[in-house]
């Protein structure tokens, strides 16, 4: 039973000799210390390794760098299992020992005497093909007729070392076919480099040799690039990490400016708001006394007339008050519509400068960006090249190190640069919309156009004042389709699952551009696809979203007209009015803020007036338009 506990004990430390092995020496642990990373070696090889002057420490496993050298501590419990190890491989050698002696022990001999089958071979004859024991061994020292034979230590594989066609020893070695052959074998090979076998044996251990230098000096290459890597690796992100702490101070400056704005705006309105309730407060007053008053007279008078005695009753009359109280009068209080407008306009204007700015940015962001793919990295080496002597690649890790530390100055000064040209107003290129409306603005001084003239002008005059605009994703129904770069729109069956937004319309599947207009003349055109159900018009941006209400035409704050069957009408403040029907697919909007109209036309072979709107615009006006009908589709057509 002891025996089998032992046996079963030796094979599971057997199987962790390879975990009990230092990796520097490779060897069974002798004092193991464990550094922070978790591996273990031996305390001598560490100590050589790291040495007294050096300036770095990294572990020699894993290549983890630590800040300063790490404090090392025998592991106690490692160094018993490597005790328990050692004699356990100590005792099994006496064993082999002592049952090895002699030839009567359980196991026989390593290589049996050929002659006696008995003792144990001290030497084998390679001319003969066979070992021998000492006793045996004499002839072949003492007889001259033995001096040419070959004789070397005992060898077990004799038989594999003969050629299985000649039964001759294998003496050379063919390195066009990579095969061992026979004295005999080299008429077959004569046209082959055959060399003895002790010199192929030092040749390819040369080659060995010098095969297993490159790798020594390619692995500590390698070793020293993973640093290199890691190092860069670690300045991108520190330098990523000081721009993303300046983005988060400017857009927390941002959000600081913009809270402040509304503040100071809700603080007008609200002061507005105390303003005109202390005046309902001072009118509540005044009717509370007027109302009192009226009361007591009245209770007075009913005290009167319930007088029988005439003499009493006329002096409680005469006494009564003669003149008549004046009627209950409230005066007009509102809020003063001027202030709440000219806040709304700002806080509007900061929105759409944000609005188009982000918009901007997205437009830009895809150009310059060229899509990174790593390259292929061949990590061997054909034998007989030396890598010194491929200078190009030597550098380039090293390069790579020196461009690294070089960004990493370069972004250091750009980060201090930024941080004092925080403050700076940046200088703000105009978008193409902008540029667009700026030219289709009448100049200081022209006078804008009246209604009468423009219900005459050609197709080719009202082209002067053409406008560019897109589709705006964000106020999109949920089953109206924007293709074409947000210029074309159309209805599906399915909701599209769009995000929510605030400015989303919810009932009706409308949507509305992406631009909006505050002031100048403004002609835009857009084409219909089997338009039995939809509409194009105008509409103010604080529109309703939801209900029936935000519908165009429905409102106060839009402008429109729309195909239903086949009937047109144009629609405002919830009011219809009834056109005459018309074949054209195209249609033609034309916008004066100023002059405070707004004319659709159908635009054909030639141009004719569908409905025009007078109105004072108070808002910034966006083109809007709606679809019902599966299969009807609007596009805006792109004028130049």
């Amino acid at each position: 039973m002891a025996e089998l506990l032992r046996a079963a004990s030796t094979s599971c430390l057997a199987g962790l000799e390879e975990e009990l092995t230092c990796s520097v020496c490779l060897c069974l642990f002798e004092s193991p210390v464990t550094t922070p990373c978790g591996h273990n070696f031996c305390l001598p090889c560490l100590e050589m390794t790291w040495g007294d002057g050096a300036s770095s420490f990294s572990c020699p496993q894993c290549r983890s760098a630590f800040d300063s050298r790490p404090e090392l501590k025998k592991n106690t419990v490692l160094c018993k299992v490597v005790e328990q190890l050692q004699a356990t491989q100590g005792s099994n050698e006496e064993e082999e020992e002592v049952e090895g002696k002699g030839w009567g022990g359980s196991r026989p001999p390593r290589v049996a005497c050929d002659s006696c089958l008995a003792a144990e071979a001290a030497k084998t004859c390679l001319t003969c093909m066979a070992s021998f024991c000492q006793e045996h061994l004499k002839p072949h020292l003492d007889s001259p007729a033995f001096q040419g034979h070959h004789l070397c230590p005992p060898m077990k594989d004799l038989q594999q070392r003969k050629c299985p066609a000649h039964n001759k020893l294998l003496e050379f070695y063919c390195k066009e076919h990579t095969a061992s052959i026979c004295c005999i074998c080299l008429v077959k090979h004569k046209m082959c480099t055959a060399v003895p076998m002790q010199e192929a044996k030092g040749g390819k251990e040369s080659q060995l040799k010098n095969r297993l230098t490159e790798l020594y000096t390619l692995n500590e290459k390698a070793s020293q690039s993973l640093d290199q890597v890691r190092v860069q690796q670690k300045q991108i992100s520190e330098i990523a990490a000081r721009k993303m702490d300046l983005l988060r101070a400017e857009f927390q400056e941002m959000i600081a400016l913009i809270k402040e704005e509304e503040k100071a705006a809700m603080s007008k309105v609200v002061a507005e708001e105390k303003r005109v309730q202390d005046k309902f407060d001072y009118v509540y007053t005044i009717l509370g006394r007027k109302k009192k008053e009226i009361q007591g007279e009245r209770d007075q008078i009913e005290m009167v007339l319930t007088e029988d005695d005439d003499i009493t009753f006329l002096k409680k009359a005469a006494k009564l008050r003669q003149s008549s109280i004046k009627d209950v009068f409230i005066p007009r209080i509102d809020l003063d519509q001027n202030l709440i407008h000219t806040v709304y306009q700002k806080t509007f204007g900061i929105k759409e400068t944000v609005k188009q700015l982000v918009a901007q940015s997205q437009e830009k962001k895809t150009e310059g960006n060229i899509p990174w793919k790593p390259k292929p990295i061949s990590s061997t080496v054909q034998p007989g090249k030396n890598p010194s002597t491929q200078p190009a690649k030597k550098n380039t890790l090293s390069n790579a190190s020196k461009d690294s530390s070089k960004s990493s100055q370069e972004s250091n000064a750009e980060d201090a640069a930024n941080t004092k040209q925080r403050r700076r107003p940046a200088k703000r290129t105009p978008s193409p919309s902008q540029r667009t409306r700026s030219s289709s603005r009448p100049q200081p001084g022209t006078p804008v156009g009246s209604l009468e003239s423009f219900l005459t002008k050609s197709r080719e005059e009202l082209l002067e004042f053409a406008t560019r605009f897109t589709l705006d994703y964000h106020s999109a129904h949920n089953k109206v389709i924007l293709t074409e770069q947000n210029t074309k729109m159309s209805v599906s069956d399915a909701p599209r699952n769009y995000p929510p937004h605030p400015q989303r319309f919810m009932y009706c599947s409308q949507v509305q551009a992406f631009q909006c207009f505050k002031r100048g003349i403004h002609y835009w055109e857009v084409e219909l696809e089997r338009n039995n159900f939809c509409g194009v018009g105008i509409c103010y941006g604080s529109m309703a979203r939801q209900g029936a209400e935000s519908r165009l035409g429905r409102n106060s704050s839009s402008w429109c007209i729309e195909w239903f069957n086949a009937r047109i009408s144009a629609w405002h403040n919830d009011i219809e009015k009834c056109l005459p029907n018309t074949k054209v697919k195209k249609i033609g909007v034309l916008l004066n803020y100023e002059g405070g109209f707004v004319i659709f036309f159908g635009v054909g072979e030639k141009i004719n007036v569908l409905y025009k709107f007078k109105a004072q615009f108070t808002e910034a006006l966006y083109p809007a338009f709606w679809v019902f009908s599966s299969g009807t589709t609007i596009s805006l057509c792109q004028l130049n």
